[in-house]
């Protein structure tokens, strides 16, 4: 099987080079880059499947290197930053970073958020297709229609949608959906979730007969009536 790839974007160099031992020894293809404007042209040669991203580079920093990417592209991003502050967690979730880890961090945990983020949703997706009057969420081709429009998502909040919505009138927990969703036991708070509805609800406003619903004090479901 093909080695997936793996950029690390950081200009520590020790820290590059601590996560590429782990990494490579976890089965992976490293490259690195110290520079948010050389990343970008790694970025485009390499191809990675996963970019590890610290905000703080030079030229470019990496808030303006995870915009970029997610112009054209929906490789899966994690942010690794010193900047442990809910402004910085949540604006990097909500331009579409699919994880975000406060350095310091254990390797070991970060390579499980790795494998979470890599594991697409299991099977080969076929016939993984829900529709709902002007909605349609397929596997197949991870892509949302909306109201006859494509509508472009990360993964992570396709697989947020299509989780919710392959279970329709299910109340989850946000922990749950961290566990189901993301594939790990979230070590902080659930910020994570709450910024994925939030954008799900801003890209989707519910149909004639189906919303995103909070169920306040509990979680979120996908509402049929």
């Amino acid at each position: 099987m093909e080695k997936k790839k793996i950029l690390i974007v950081d200009d520590d160099e020790n820290i590059c080079e601590v996560l590429k031992l782990y990494l490579q020894d976890s089965g992976y293809d490293i490259r690195m880059s110290h520079d948010g404007k050389a990343a970008q042209d790694v970025f485009l040669d390499y191809k990675p499947d996963l970019v590890l991203l610290d905000i703080m580079l030079p030229s470019v920093d990496g808030i303006d290197v995870l915009k970029w990417i997610r112009k054209e592209h929906d490789t899966r991003v994690i942010m690794l930053s010193a900047k442990g502050e809910t402004f910085d967690i949540v604006l990097a979730l909500e331009l579409g970073a699919d994880d975000y880890m406060v350095k310091p961090f254990e390797p070991k945990e970060l390579i499980a958020r790795i494998k979470s983020q890599l594991r697409r949703i299991n099977g080969d997706g076929a016939g993984k297709v829900v529709s709902f009057p002007e909605l349609t969420v397929d596997v197949n081709s991870y892509n949302v229609t909306y109201q006859g429009q494509n509508v472009k998502m990360p993964p992570k909040e396709f697989e947020l949608l299509y989780h919710l919505a392959s279970n329709k009138n299910r109340v989850f927990t946000r922990e749950q959906l961290l566990c189901e969703v993301w594939g790990y036991d979230y070590p902080g708070d659930s910020r994570t979730v709450d910024v994925h509805i939030k954008r799900l609800r801003e890209k989707l406003h519910g149909g004639p007969n189906w919303q995103l619903e909070t169920v306040w004090g509990v979680g979120y479901k996908f509402e049929v009536k």
